[in-house]
């Protein structure tokens, strides 16, 4: 007889694992790119979160419609809150990204305006 663990885990099914891994992967890059893009912009404030959320909207919309056929209940545990979540690491992936490339791009605009002078 199998014990309640082994049964459990033989309902874990290694292509669904895969699938959901490409769903946070896809939710961790659009925190990147939407990091960069507030600090290329030179976003400050609630105006960088600002594109942060929107960004994670559309990508949960894009998911919503493409990957789950507007059923996300079906393949996500969570649901649409799931699906909407940013989670707690792709926050701080965008802060950092962000604050990077606003550093990069401050730098390079007070280089180009002294060079101007």
């Amino acid at each position: 007889m199998s014990t309640k663990a082994e049964a459990a885990a033989q309902l874990i099914y290694p292509a669904n694992v895969q699938a959901n891994a490409f769903l946070i992967n896809v939710k961790f890059l659009s925190a990147c790119f939407a990091g960069a893009a507030s600090g290329i912009l030179g976003l400050e404030n609630w105006l960088g979160f600002a594109l942060f959320l929107a960004s994670t909207f559309i990508t949960s919309l894009s998911i919503f419609t493409i990957n789950c056929g507007g059923r996300p209940a079906k393949y996500l545990p969570g649901g649409l809150l799931e699906l909407v979540n940013p989670g707690q690491d792709n926050v701080f992936t965008f802060i950092l990204v962000w604050t990077l490339f606003y550093g990069m791009s401050c730098t390079r605009r007070i280089e180009w305006k002294t060079s101007r002078d």
